[in-house]
């Protein structure tokens, strides 16, 4: 069986390599061939060309190297025509995945599955039907989901979240990290300001003001900060005068990062899929975000959901704090960490809820998604 799979960031190199491996055990002797990082080279892809090309985000960043996205888009699509696989498997990167698959459709009848569903759930939900002229089946990451991706005219399968299937570190490795680092029993504050530039320069001086005032009640905090690999020198620079002598943790060092996670009593963190991260881990968690006055306005404008945590959508539950846009506040960031200190169980049900809910315990997404693909194939 021939597979030609695309993947434009690492986040999808992480699901490939996974799909691919699940892929290769239930019917051994694949052939894969697309484009994909280090981990789905590892699985046997033949590269078509560098992943790293394709990981491009916003406007201004996207402008400059328009034409010769279009001229992968077409090579790629090229490929699929020329390779006739028995299915093209896209990964997340809508922009670009979904373009590809829009060509090989108007030249073929070669099977499109694209893993991961847009969040129709949240905003523009009309992509769904965009997608479905050129796609289909889906591979969806949350239970809610599939009914949503079948109303647009898609098949669909829930295959869990790789988040449920994730290591997470020991007491042993807790203990270990806090003695490290001569914790003591200091609360200590995990702080993820982002994985983008501006991102961390937006929250970075209301997380130091959120965390000066919550020294002013518990005046032995101690601050963890990991450092998301594209701006851990911004990180370092942006945190060296923060309150409770903050921990940085090198991109590299995911079993220091893992320890530190469960280690803390609370997160302040950015919003985004890091919530999931914090509820396998079973810490606590308040969640901070804002952006541009302008994105803020359009965004308020066409938002679906009442929160935008993923941790209070899959659990159903509104127990994690959030403070978005005009309420990013360095004041009310204090106020909702001193809430979660005093009183850090009210969010466990929640947590526990959502690592079950995304597939916690059963078997692995990688190989749930091989069985969908193949299933779908067959």
């Amino acid at each position: 069986m021939k597979v030609f799979v695309i993947a434009g960031e690492p986040s999808g190199d992480a699901l490939g390599g996974a799909v691919m491996a699940g892929l290769s055990e239930l019917a051994p002797g694949m052939q894969f061939e697309g484009v994909g990082g280090p981990l789905m080279q590892a699985q046997g892809l033949v590269n078509l060309f560098d992943m790293d090309e394709l990981s491009v985000m916003g406007l201004a960043e996207v402008l400059p190297k328009y034409r010769a996205l279009k001229r992968r888009i077409a090579q790629c699509a090229d490929a699929v025509i020329a390779t006739q696989p028995d299915v093209l498997l896209t990964i997340d990167s809508p922009d670009f995945c979904l373009r590809v698959a829009k060509l090989v459709k108007a030249r073929s009848d070669i099977r499109t599955i694209h893993y991961v569903a847009p969040t129709v759930w949240a905003w523009r939900p009309g992509r769904a039907a965009k997608m479905a002229r050129h796609i289909d089946h889906v591979l969806a990451l949350f239970p809610f989901e599939p009914p949503l991706m079948q109303a647009a005219g898609m098949t669909c399968d829930f295959v869990g979240h790789p988040v449920a299937a994730q290591l997470v570190a020991t007491d042993v490795e807790v203990a270990a990290f806090r003695a490290a680092h001569d914790l003591g029993d200091a609360p200590l504050v995990l702080a993820l300001p982002g994985s983008r530039k501006g991102e961390v320069t937006r929250l970075a001086s209301r997380f130091d003001g959120a965390l000066e005032l919550l020294k002013q009640t518990k005046a032995n905090i101690r601050v963890v900060v990991p450092c998301a690999g594209p701006v851990a020198d911004l990180v370092r620079e942006l945190t060296a005068d923060w309150p409770g002598q903050p921990i940085l943790i090198a991109p590299d060092d995911a079993a220091a990062k893992r320890a530190a996670f469960r280690a803390a009593d609370v997160a302040l963190a950015a919003s985004g899929t890091v919530s999931l991260e914090l509820a396998a881990s079973d810490t606590p968690m308040v969640i901070a975000y804002d952006m541009n006055w302008l994105s803020r306005q359009i965004i308020a404008r066409m938002l679906l959901v009442d929160t935008v945590t993923l941790v209070n959508l899959v659990s159903d539950s509104r127990t994690v704090p959030e403070f978005i846009g005009a309420d990013c506040t360095s004041s009310r960031i204090a106020d909702g960490l001193r809430a979660v200190l005093a009183d850090p169980y009210v969010q466990r049900d929640a947590m526990a809820l959502t690592m079950d809910r995304l597939g916690r315990g059963g078997e692995s997404p990688g190989l749930r998604a091989a069985r969908s693909i193949l299933s779908h194939v067959r």
